[in-house]
């Protein structure tokens, strides 16, 4: 079955298969495809098409909102847990230890992981020593957000000193090649640990603590975008904090 809306706009604009072939990157028979045959093109290039030709990309190819609605799943969603405290550390733990690129974490505190897995330091300086990077963003215990997600979770001072102890445990990684250590104090919506393509986001829930929060495992996927999404906010928040320095308290 013809794509007529497709065939309409090309000969409208005045472009030929071989013209959209080129702005997408795909080979001209598979546009013949999608506009004789009516084949639907996969989601990323079925986007740039439309793009190009300045149309809803809904309109050119319904399926693709009907794939969507049935799929209902991201693709880069590996599993959902219930709560943090659902997962071994070993998960975080054999999440880090298979980095090879980018080791980035975001957290107030999370000193469960030191405490459960003394080694920690270690294996990041290993990852660091085979030329992964490293950077690590704790909560800055003074900043009023952090005061605050303390009052909110009736935690009290509780937050503010295990940041200052999580800061603890990685200062001894400030005169480490590759790790780089900060402190940030902005409002915490999601605690990020991302190993190279994968991720752990423990999304946070008012007036709960993180360990009884749910948890998503991502795997970046080229059809998806809460990957990237999170991990742009890493870096937004990356921006914004002060390095730690050795020596400073």
């Amino acid at each position: 079955m013809q794509n007529e809306r497709l065939r309409a706009v090309m000969t409208a604009r005045g472009w030929t298969h071989a013209d959209l072939a080129n702005a997408t990157g795909v080979d001209p028979k598979s546009v013949e495809r999608w506009v004789n045959l009516g084949r639907t093109p996969r989601r990323v290039t079925a986007f740039k098409a439309a793009e190009t030709l300045g149309e809803d990309v809904h309109a050119l190819w319904p399926a693709l909102r009907q794939a969507r609605a049935a799929r209902a799943v991201s693709p880069e969603l590996v599993a959902l847990y219930d709560q943090r405290a659902d997962l071994p550390v070993s998960t975080f733990v054999d999440l880090f230890a298979q980095a090879r690129e980018h080791i980035d974490v975001l957290v107030y505190a999370a000193v469960f992981i030191h405490e459960a897995y003394p080694r920690l330091n270690d294996l990041l300086r290993e990852r660091a020593a085979e030329g992964c990077s490293v950077r690590i963003a704790v909560g800055d215990a003074d900043s009023e957000n952090v005061q605050q997600r303390g009052k909110e979770e009736r935690f009290g001072h509780g937050i503010e000193s295990r940041c200052r102890l999580a800061l603890m445990h990685y200062r001894t990684l400030l005169s480490v090649p590759g790790v780089e250590l900060r402190t940030h104090g902005t409002s915490l919506y999601n605690s990020i640990y991302r190993a190279d393509d994968q991720m752990l986001v423990n999304a946070h829930v008012w007036g709960v603590n993180a360990y009884g929060a749910p948890v998503w495992h991502l795997r970046w996927h080229s059809e998806g975008s809460m990957f990237d999404s999170y991990a742009q906010s890493f870096e937004a928040v990356w921006d914004t904090a002060q390095p730690v320095q050795e020596g400073t308290q």
